[in-house]
């Protein structure tokens, strides 16, 4: 019976099989690829216009047309709706009579200046030979003075009636209501012959939105927001499409979470342009945070990794028994004349089986980034190679009154113990 078994001790790092009469073993095998790798966080999302302008009306009155429908496309300074301009028009057209009446009254008043400008100087020679008593002189004087007050005054009504009237055609211009910017009608919110009151706040008429570019928002939880930068890469897949990756990144993070039956959640936001108009507001999203990724790496099954002892990781002080060591298969190196190592990455140690000798034998490697089921090899292992992921054991045949073992499937488990 010790003759089936093959014992590997540290320096070695072999691994033994065992097989006996009623049971043998078969190694579960799987081959080194290539391919890229991430690690992901998940949020959930929606859509949603990045820039959206609720237009509304700045007057009251009656919405005599409405120009566009949902859906319509319009560009900025396009005539939207109309409001009834009839009381408008009305004050508009008072103003320039009040202000043609003060602009008379001004001229006539410039006359009368003139007039008493003369009587004055008329006065001021007679004065001056004696002529007129000092009161009458003072008199033309004061009537000079009291003309040109009046003059001064009537200039000061003529702008404020000016004011006025560019006050009341701005009213009367709010009648026509215009594209603020160029997007897509995406909702109405008033109707033809509706009266909108604009005295407390003002009606929204309809809402406009640039889907050209959409933003998405996402769910962060507290416990992975830590690892969600502005700038991060990203992608993310719609209900409707889950194929279809939209690639992105991190606008921001806002910094004020929302608690939802008490779980925090903070907000990520990322853009993305929207060309042919695919992608439709309030479309829910599955987002995909990429917290590191390796393009185009080896990669082998996280099965297919064990640790390596204490004596054999880098750093460790322990002896090795030379007596031992020299009866024991040698433990390859991790590093192929063809592997570059980037980067340092985690000693772990793998079991290579030769498809053609259908020998087994241990090497160490180096691993970079994992995921919950594959590994990045930095160094150690080729494209095509095969390694274990462990083995299986087929089950005895029950044994009469024996329970436990009746329809038992069979286990498989992880790689075979590697002994050093």
């Amino acid at each position: 019976m010790i003759g089936a078994v093959v014992l590997c001790v540290a320096a070695g790092g072999w691994i033994f099989l065992r097989k006996s009469d009623a049971q043998e073993t078969t190694l579960q095998t799987a081959e080194v690829t290539q391919g890229d790798l991430q690690i992901l966080i998940s949020a959930a999302g929606s859509l949603t216009p990045k820039e959206t302008v609720d237009v509304g009306a700045q007057v009251s009155g009656q919405l005599q047309a409405l120009l566009v429908e949902a859906g319509d496309h319009v560009e900025e300074g396009q005539l939207l709706a109309q409001i009834d301009a009839t009381l408008a028009q009305s004050q508009v057209d008072a103003d320039r009579a009040q202000l043609k009446e003060s602009q008379a009254n001004y001229s006539q008043q410039q006359a009368q200046v003139e007039l008493a400008q003369s009587v004055f100087d008329r006065a001021a020679n007679l004065r001056a030979q004696d002529a007129i008593s000092q009161a009458d002189f003072e008199s033309a004087q004061a009537s000079l003075k009291v003309a040109k007050a009046q003059l001064v005054q009537l200039s000061a009504q003529i702008e404020r009636q000016n004011s006025t009237l560019k006050s009341d055609l701005a009213e009367l211009e709010y009648t026509n209501i215009y594209a603020p910017m160029s997007g897509t009608v995406t909702s109405l919110a008033a109707a033809e012959g509706q009266t909108l009151n604009a005295n407390q706040s003002a009606p929204t008429i309809l809402t406009i939105s640039d889907l050209s570019v959409m933003t998405v928002e996402a769910d962060v939880s507290e416990a992975d927001v830590l690892r969600v930068k502005a700038g991060q890469d990203a992608y993310f897949t719609t209900l409707g499409d889950s194929d279809t990756r939209w690639e992105t990144s991190v606008r921001q993070v806002l910094p004020e979470p929302e608690i939802v039956n008490d779980v925090v959640l903070y907000k990520a936001l990322l853009d993305v342009d929207n060309p042919d108009d695919i992608l439709k507001s309030s479309m829910t999203t599955q987002v995909f945070f990429i917290v590191s990724e390796a393009r185009d790496a080896v990669i082998v099954p996280l099965a297919a990794l064990q640790t390596p002892p204490a004596s054999q990781r880098p750093g460790s002080g322990e002896s090795v028994n030379a007596s031992v060591v020299s009866d024991a298969p040698s433990l390859e190196s991790d590093t192929p004349p063809t592997a570059q190592p980037e980067r340092e990455g985690t000693r772990k140690i793998v079991l290579i089986y030769d498809t053609a000798s259908g020998e087994t034998r241990p090497r160490r490697v180096r691993i970079g980034i994992q995921t919950r089921s594959q590994a990045e090899v930095l160094s150690g292992l080729e494209v095509g190679e095969t390694v274990v992921l462990g083995q299986q054991t087929p089950t005895a045949p029950p044994r009469s009154g024996d329970r436990q073992n009746q329809d038992r499937p069979n286990q498989d488990r992880r790689g075979p113990p590697m002994r050093f």
